[in-house]
């Protein structure tokens, strides 16, 4: 292995670090700036014949730089969400300097801009009346549609409500799966209101939630005496209370082994035989399954039946987990802030740019059950009316993973592109219409339109 000439090493970060598009300080030990890139220049409007040699506190109030903060503490900062000014907004990762002999020499931070992204949430909150009001016209015209309810406007959720709508016309068994707090018996609600069934029982069960000594009772209920503490003239069990519409087995992947084979013989002959009872009874009903269970993982190790699975497996609807359609987070807070502010009588709260900014770099591993949580906590709780980062949970603030810069861009294209495509929907393809409702010119419409390829 050859060895590593120092006088290269300086001659490539030469180069590097004027082509490095993030705004790039470097003080030293007094606060005093010994780098400055162009990226810097740009974002504060300070060239840098004027700012190096000086301190950086000249130029900021103290408070507001965090390379001072880190400098003092000498503990490095990766991916928080900082305002050096008002009208700033960045992800900042900043690091103590040290020499060779472990001298502290100085900090350096990189500062990646994400005013625009912000800039985009408080358009939408600055417009939120306007879009309730079309909220409220859509909902008169759509009030009959069942997937109503079901919001987002990404294309994954929208593939999946159209799968399920094409699903819900027919009797079909249908197998939903995707990570707990996706929506998945939401879901099963709206196509079962969808379907000729729409009139008959919608009859829910947690497979899961059930002991397996009392599970067979339930699901096919007891003739009179069956056991002890029975009641005396017997009971119904969930699948003959669904007759005529549908069964939704929730956490199907927790159905005890020993009944999988009864509710197969259920499937395909259409009788059922209560517990202690030797007379058939026949029913008609529809069964949709859910599970965030791997169910050929769980065939393989022996624990769930393969016939049955392939009888429930008629049609698959994968539902995605939010965080592969964070686009549609700021539609589900101002849905989910609006309806707790009227359940408890609240106003609307307003939230600030970084706590949106949170919501949005979040993993959510909760999902849509999640969020809903966390806004109904956040409703309760606050009495301003506004929500700033203060008022979330320590997970939203502390363990939210830091944004790459490239991950970053791709998000906040993301979104641009998905409120052009909004807006020109809301306008039938009305350009000016949406440009103005947009807050952009008529031009730089065009070009974005251009750009994200919605010709």
């Amino acid at each position: 292995m050859s060895k590593i000439n120092m006088s290269d090493t300086s001659a490539f970060m030469e180069y590097l670090l004027p082509i490095i598009n993030d705004a790039l300080t470097v003080i030293n030990t007094a606060g005093e700036v010994l780098y400055w890139n162009k990226a810097a220049e740009k974002y504060y409007q300070i060239p840098k014949e004027v700012i190096i040699g000086r301190k950086i506190q000249d130029f900021f109030k103290p408070e507001d730089l965090m390379v001072l903060k880190v400098l003092k503490t000498k503990q490095p900062v990766f991916g928080v969400y900082h305002r050096p000014r008002p009208d700033t907004h960045v992800l900042i990762n900043s690091t103590p300097v040290y020499d060779a002999v472990g001298k502290l020499i100085g900090a350096i931070s990189l500062e990646h801009d994400v005013s625009q992204l912000v800039k985009l949430n408080e358009e939408l909150s600055e417009t939120s009346l306007e879009l309730d009001k079309l909220k409220d016209e859509v909902t008169k015209v759509t009030e009959g549609d069942p997937f109503s309810q079901i919001k987002g406007h990404s294309e994954s959720i929208r593939q999946a409500i159209k799968l399920a709508q094409k699903v819900a016309a027919t009797d079909a068994t249908v197998l939903i799966t995707g990570e707990s707090g996706v929506g998945k018996e939401i879901f099963a609600r709206a196509i079962h209101k969808s379907s000729n069934r729409k009139n008959s029982p919608f009859i829910p069960i947690n497979c899961g939630a059930i002991p397996p000594a009392l599970f067979e009772s339930e699901l096919f209920g007891y003739e009179a005496g069956a056991f002890t503490g029975a009641i005396r003239q017997g009971k119904s069990g969930r699948l003959e209370l669904a007759d005529g519409g549908t069964l939704f087995l929730d956490e199907v992947g927790d159905l005890p082994f020993d009944l999988q084979v009864k509710l197969l013989r259920v499937l395909q002959e259409g009788v059922l035989f209560r517990v202690g009872g030797t007379k058939p009874r026949k029913i008609n009903v529809r069964i949709i399954a859910a599970t965030n269970q791997n169910l050929e993982e769980k065939i393989k190790a022996g624990h769930f039946r393969e016939d049955l699975f392939y009888r429930l497996n008629v049609i698959s609807l994968k539902l995605p987990p939010l965080r592969e359609r964070s686009e549609d987070i700021p539609e589900l807070v101002q849905v989910f802030l609006k309806e707790f502010a009227a359940k408890y009588h609240k106003p609307i709260p307003i939230l600030s740019s970084d706590v949106m900014l949170s919501l949005l770099r979040y993993h959510w591993p909760g999902n849509i059950r999640q969020i809903r949580n966390v806004l109904e906590r956040l409703t309760i709780l606050t009495d301003s009316g506004n929500i700033e980062m203060q008022d979330l949970p320590d997970y939203l603030t502390q363990t939210s993973p830091p944004l790459k810069v490239d991950s970053l861009k791709g998000e906040k294209e993301q979104l641009e592109k998905k409120r052009i495509q909004h807006a020109l929907k809301e306008t039938y393809g009305n350009k000016s219409a949406a440009a103005k409702k947009l807050g952009i010119s008529r031009t730089n419409l065009y070009q974005k339109i251009k750009k994200y390829n919605l010709q």
